[in-house]
């Protein structure tokens, strides 16, 4: 009785000690799992330099160098909403919920990888789940953004290009509609500003390229086109209520791209630039494609491509082998 005891005990003793080293198993692999997303997002910010610590939020608005070549020219990349903005709300085939803002920030980041590799500098609105403005009380109700801090939360993404002194602004966005049958890809671009010409040119070579890559993963996504902003501009506010409200409701124009406006608006752009929905979070089909890391990649392909063939034609011919 005392020996079969005592060989139990032995034998608990080195279950305990398989289920401590498993445990601690365990812990090692989350340790580095950490580590190792730590130094990802260190290696890919080490080399970044903030543009203004003090009035954009932590990890927002930063400059990154080429990392092949240099052709001495800056891209603004703009990944729509973030943080306590969620943009809009969709869902997948699978029936998953995703939002607008964390679909749009692998896309953003992936443009100005390959954006660096070609010998661009890049500066991106924001590299995590953040807003881009560092936000003050008065930009805050209720723990979501106020018709103050989501317009100032844009505006701040135009003060970031113009810091930046950026040849173009490229905002990546998603649609959302009221039906599940609503899909397709466009993009837009402003009429109205002084380089509205160059603009559409932008637009119309972001639109096309991103639809083709699309279209050669046999997705068949409609083609919306090209579209003046003034049909998707801010429609947020109160007409009558004056102030920010009613200037809000009034604005006809999409606020990363249109024009200044006296006691509204003080912040414009400085440069050519679209904005591009791909795909509508709210079409399963469609949000399914938004959220896989193929969907994503081939959407950054094609805007890349798109940004520079813009602004470097003849090198984007000579690399694609066509005349």
């Amino acid at each position: 009785m005392n020996r079969r005891s005592a060989k139990e005990e032995r034998r608990r003793a080195v279950r305990r000690r398989r289920r401590t080293v498993a445990a601690l198993l365990v812990v090692v692999v989350l340790v580095v799992v950490v580590l190792a997303t730590r130094h990802r997002f260190s290696a890919a910010t080490a080399s970044s330099q903030p543009l203004d610590a003090t009035f954009f939020a932590d990890g927002s608005c930063l400059a990154f160098p080429p990392t092949s070549g240099d052709r001495h020219e800056t891209v603004f990349l703009d990944a729509g909403h973030g943080g306590i903005d969620p943009g809009g709300v969709g869902t997948t085939q699978s029936g998953r919920t995703i939002e607008e803002a964390t679909e749009t920030l692998p896309v953003e980041l992936q443009v100005m990888q390959l954006l660096r590799a070609r010998g661009y500098r890049v500066v991106v609105s924001r590299t995590t789940a953040t807003t881009v403005l560092r936000l003050a009380p008065a930009d805050v109700s209720g723990g979501v953004l106020s018709l103050t801090g989501a317009h100032d939360d844009v505006a701040a993404r135009d003060v970031c290009a113009n810091d930046a002194h950026a040849r173009v602004l490229v905002g990546i966005y998603y649609d959302a509609g009221a039906s599940a049958a609503d899909a397709g890809s466009l993009t837009a671009y402003d009429p109205d500003r002084p380089f509205a010409a160059s603009s559409l040119r932008l637009a119309t070579l972001i639109q096309q390229d991103t639809v083709a890559a699309m279209d050669a993963q046999g997705w068949a996504i409609p083609d919306d086109g090209v579209q003046t902003d003034g049909s998707l501009g801010s429609f947020v506010g109160n007409p009558d209520g004056g102030g920010i409200a009613g200037a809000a409701a009034s604005y006809d124009h999409l606020l990363l791209l249109g024009p200044g406006a006296p006691g509204f608006f003080t912040t414009p752009s400085q440069m050519p630039g679209a904005v591009i929905e791909p795909l509508y979070l709210t079409d399963p089909y469609e949000g399914s494609i938004a959220d896989s890391p193929r969907g994503q990649q081939v959407i950054a392909n094609g805007i890349a491509t798109a940004i520079e063939q813009y602004l470097s034609p003849t090198r984007a011919k000579a690399a694609s082998g066509s005349g």
